[in-house]
C-alpha cells in the first residue's frame, strides 16, 4: 500500500509540472526501495544536464523539463510508470535503471513511440528485441561479464570458485556471463547458486561455501544483499575475496558491510569524473554538493545531452527522427565518443576493475 501511494504521489507531481515544460523528459527509476541510491545517481546526472542545457538557451529555443517517476526498480511498478508516462504525453525517457524494470517498460515505449535511453540497464536482451527507439549510455553485461571473468582467470586464479546471483535478470545474466568466461579459462566453478533478493540471513549459504573450500566468490546482483553477505561471511570466519558488478558499487555497501567491504573487487564504468575534459562539469556538481563519481551520473547526463543533440540535429521533436539522427552520427560526450549500432547499443564502452574500500571509495585494481 505504501509503495502504491508513493507512485500515485509521483504521478500527481508529474502531471502538475509537465505543462510547464516545452520539452518534457521523464526520469524513470527508483525514488524509493532498496536501490534508490542508484536512482539518485541517475537523477543527479539528468537534472544537471537539463539545468546546463537550459542555461545555454535550451533546445531550438525551447526549455527542457525533467519529471521523476518512481518505479522502485520493480517490474510491475515500471509497467505502471511507463503507461503513465505515455498517458502524460511524454516522448522522451531517461531510464529505467534496473534491467528487470527496463525490459517490460521498453515494450510499452516501443509500442507507443516513446524514446528511452537507459543510463544503467546492462542486460543485452533489452536491445536484442530490435526496438528502434531504445538506446543506452552504458555497456552490456556481455562486455562486463568477460572483463570480470578474465580478471578472475588471469589475476586472481582461484582454485575453487563460487558464483552467486540474485535470480533477477541483471544479476543472473551477468553471473552467467562470468561463469562462461572463467570456465573457458579452466577455472573450477564449484558452486553456482541463486539467493532471493531481500534475503537477510546467509548463514546456510556461507556454510556451503566453507564446505566447498571456496577461495573466491563472484556475486551478481545489487549491494544490499552483498553487503549483508560480506558482513556475515566475515563474522562466520569465511574470508575469501568477493567480486561484483556495478550494481554493488555504492558507498552504502560499506555502510552495510563495514570493514568487510575492504578489498571487494568491483567492475565499474571508467572514472569519467577524472577525465580533464569533464573538469568544468565536475566543478558544477561539486558546487551543488553533489557527487559526480557514481557509475550512473555521467551516463545519465549524457543521455539527456544526446536527446537534446538529437532534437537539434534532426530539427524535430519526433522520436523517430531523433533516433535516426542518433544512429547516423557520433557525439563527443562526458562518457567519451558515442556512436550507436542498429540495436541502440554503444559501439564502444569499457568496464574497469576496481578495489572497493571500507570508507566507500575505490581505486583501480592492479592488473
Amino acid at each position: 500500500m505504501m509503495r502504491r501511494s508513493l507512485l500515485v504521489l509521483g504521478i500527481a507531481a508529474a502531471i502538475s509540472t509537465q505543462a510547464q515544460a516545452d520539452i518534457t523528459i521523464a526520469m524513470a527509476g527508483p525514488v524509493t526501495g532498496p536501490v534508490a541510491q542508484y536512482g539518485d545517481m541517475q537523477f543527479t546526472g539528468a537534472e544537471m544536464a537539463i539545468e546546463r542545457i537550459n542555461a545555454a538557451g535550451g533546445v531550438n529555443g525551447e526549455m527542457l523539463k525533467g519529471v521523476k517517476y518512481d518505479d522502485a526498480c520493480d517490474p510491475k511498478q515500471a509497467v505502471a510508470v511507463a503507461n503513465q508516462i505515455v498517458n502524460d504525453g511524454v516522448q522522451y525517457v531517461v531510464g529505467h535503471l534496473c534491467s528487470s524494470a527496463t525490459q517490460p517498460a521498453s515494450d510499452i515505449y516501443a509500442e507507443e513511440g516513446v524514446m528511452m535511453i537507459t543510463a544503467a540497464s546492462t542486460s543485452p536482451t533489452i536491445t536484442e528485441q530490435g526496438y528502434e527507439l531504445v538506446f543506452r549510455t552504458i555497456g552490456l553485461d556481455s562486455l562486463q561479464g568477460p572483463v570480470a571473468g578474465r580478471y578472475i582467470a588471469n589475476t586472481i586464479q582461484p582454485k575453487h570458485m563460487a558464483i552467486i546471483h540474485d535470480k533477477q535478470q541483471y544479476g543472473e545474466g551477468i553471473a552467467t556471463g562470468v561463469r562462461e568466461t572463467v570456465k573457458e579459462a579452466g577455472i573450477d566453478v564449484v558452486l553456482f547458486e541463486g539467493i532471493t533478493a531481500g534475503d537477510k540471513d546467509f548463514s546456510a549459504l556461507i556454510s556451503k561455501l566453507k564446505k566447498e573450500n571456496v577461495d573466491f566468490v563472484y556475486y551478481g546482483g545489487y549491494h544490499p544483499e552483498l553487503g549483508l553477505l560480506l558482513r556475515q561471511s566475515r563474522e562466520l570466519g569465511f574470508d575469501a575475496p568477493f567480486m561484483g558488478p556495478e550494481g554493488v558499487g555504492n558507498p552504502d555497501i560499506s555502510k552495510i558491510a563495514g570493514q568487510a567491504s575492504e578489498g571487494l573487487y568491483v567492475t565499474l564504468p571508467p572514472a569519467f569524473e577524472n577525465d580533464p575534459k569533464n573538469a568544468d562539469l565536475v566543478e558544477a556538481f561539486k558546487a551543488k554538493q553533489q557527487d559526480p563519481s557514481g557509475p550512473f551520473v555521467m551516463p545519465a547526463y549524457t543521455a539527456v545531452e544526446l536527446i537534446a543533440d538529437g532534437i537539434k540535429g534532426a530539427d524535430s521533436t519526433d522520436p523517430e527522427d531523433v533516433a535516426e539522427y542518433l544512429k547516423a552520427n557520433s557525439f563527443d560526450t562526458p562518457i567519451g565518443k558515442v556512436e550507436y549500432d542498429e540495436k541502440g547499443d554503444l559501439k564502444d564502452f569499457s568496464f574497469v576493475v576496481y578495489n572497493w574500500h571500507a570508507d566507500g571509495t575505490k581505486s583501480e585494481a592492479a592488473q
